[in-house]
């Protein structure tokens, strides 16, 4: 952790206490039943379609099936995370209130900001975590003495975590920093998800993409770790094939 974000730790556990760590955690937990179910369920049936029409199942493939299923279950998702945000940093906010206020205010419209930019990092974040997986566990078990079991899944899910954190985090900053910005389109700061990477590209330095960036893979890489692993023990207690 750096400097930088230790200080706001510290900073947020004086000044707002334990209780500012878990702002948004209902909508955060709505969202993650909601979206993390749609892109797992979405992925395998995707890769068969894909299967079918082209008759392949390379990483390119994976990678177009884990895209798909993560736009469109972050599309669907998008008005809770919004939500989350703006409780985040409101602390005495009422989700369904701030709904409300959203709607009111800004229109219903502002329940899908930033959602161009969360596609794309859904989709980059759902493609490289199964697509890395997938792949990490074919070659593993090509080259190495792994077989199918915890060993193999915590071993690929750690690099898939690694992957996708590197991916992701840019997209990450981008998606938070427009879901935050308010007003009307003429005193919007960003206009868009690309324009928004540029101005801080040209004004913070290509640095600035990954701020955060330790705080995101302590949060993604555990997460993707034990997402697989349930996910391959509770298919395997179902009777389904491994992923």
């Amino acid at each position: 952790m750096s400097a930088k974000e230790t200080g706001i730790f510290l900073q947020l556990m004086k000044n707002e206490g334990r209780r500012s760590l878990y702002l948004g955690l209902t909508p955060a937990l709505t969202r993650s039943v909601l979206y993390g179910g749609l892109r797992l369920g979405l992925y395998e049936p995707t890769k068969v379609s894909f299967d079918w029409a082209f008759g392949s199942t390379n990483v390119l493939v994976k990678i177009a099936s884990g895209a798909f299923a993560g736009a469109f279950s972050t599309a669907l998702t998008n008005p809770v995370e919004v939500v989350k945000v703006r409780l985040q940093m409101n602390p005495n906010a009422v989700p369904i209130a701030e709904v409300r206020d959203i709607v009111s205010k800004e229109g219903i419209g502002a329940l899908w900001k930033g959602v161009g930019p969360a596609m794309v990092r859904a989709a980059a974040l759902t493609a490289s975590q199964l697509a890395t997986y997938d792949e990490a566990k074919r070659i593993l078990v090509k080259r190495t003495s792994l077989e199918e079991g915890f060993h193999l899944h915590l071993c690929s899910s750690v690099v898939a975590g690694l992957v996708s954190t590197l991916i992701t985090a840019p997209m990450d900053m981008i998606k938070t920093r427009l879901m935050l910005q308010q007003g009307s389109e003429s005193t919007k700061t960003y206009r868009n998800g690309f324009h928004c990477g540029y101005k801080v590209v040209r004004k913070e330095g290509p640095l600035a993409l990954y701020k955060g960036g330790f705080a995101i893979f302590a949060r993604l890489g555990p997460q993707t770790m034990i997402t697989f692993i349930l996910c391959e023990k509770l298919r395997s207690l179902a009777g389904l094939h491994t992923m």
